[in-house]
């Protein structure tokens, strides 16, 4: 009994994968829960994933259109799930965030690399969506396009390090905490690494959007590049 306390309560890679299991039966049972007696007018757990899942689908629109946010919401709101309750975790004294070891992040945010740029070459082919990284100017075209390559590969670092960076450092901040002040329930720290468990979470959905914005309404909109920068320096102060 001891060393399953501990191998659930103490560090290490069979501890983090103990983790995962438990935020994927959270997520599992949470999904039973909403669908299993779904009524018109909805109550209860459905009513709390459609406010949800009409959030996230709201923020798909205002960057990929109502098209694009209805197709890629099952890949969008999953991820979201699962980052919301990676970092949430990690607030329960015992416990640890998965979301923040590196070895989680990491794969996440190749996730999401791979399929963005999966679903760009879908729609524009092969090399209108490469073209697309040499710019407007042919003359700059031979600089460029190193440059969009770089870029788009520093998207990896960006999504991978900005969550676990963020969640390790909540987690660090709740462990001395809870030794310096062990028998007083700091609500107020609490509160703020609540919010700050929900912003990455936004933060990691709505930069999913914004790369497969990139890539896949190149010719209709023409500014993805533009978008990401936007909602990057929108949510750059945000970060602690």
């Amino acid at each position: 009994m001891e060393k399953t306390i501990a191998l659930l309560f103490g560090h290490g890679e069979f501890s983090v994968i103990l983790h995962i299991l438990l935020i994927v039966a959270i997520v599992a049972v949470t999904a039973v829960m909403a669908t299993k007696n779904m009524t018109v007018v909805p109550k209860g757990m459905q009513n709390v994933m459609e406010a949800y899942l009409g959030g996230v689908l709201s923020m798909g629109k205002d960057v990929v259109g109502e098209k694009y946010a209805r197709k890629y919401l099952p890949l969008v709101a999953t991820i979201g799930l699962f980052v919301f309750w990676g970092n949430v975790l990690g607030i329960i004294p015992g416990f640890e965030s998965p979301t923040a070891n590196i070895n989680i992040t990491l794969p996440l945010a190749l996730i999401v690399f791979f399929y963005y740029n999966y679903e760009g070459i879908k729609k524009q082919g092969v090399v209108n969506y490469f073209k697309h990284f040499m710019g407007p100017v042919p003359l700059l075209a031979p600089l460029m396009f190193p440059i969009e390559i770089v870029s788009h590969i520093s998207r990896i670092i960006s999504l991978s390090f900005r969550l676990f960076g963020n969640i390790k450092g909540d987690d660090l901040f709740l462990w001395v905490l809870l030794m310096l002040t062990p028998y007083i329930l700091p609500i107020i720290p609490l509160g703020m690494l609540s919010f700050m468990a929900v912003l990455q979470t936004f933060i990691f959905m709505i930069l999913t959007f914004v790369y497969l914005a990139g890539a896949v309404v190149i010719e209709e909109h023409d500014h993805g590049a533009h978008v990401e920068d936007e909602v990057v320096e929108e949510f750059a102060v945000a970060q602690p």
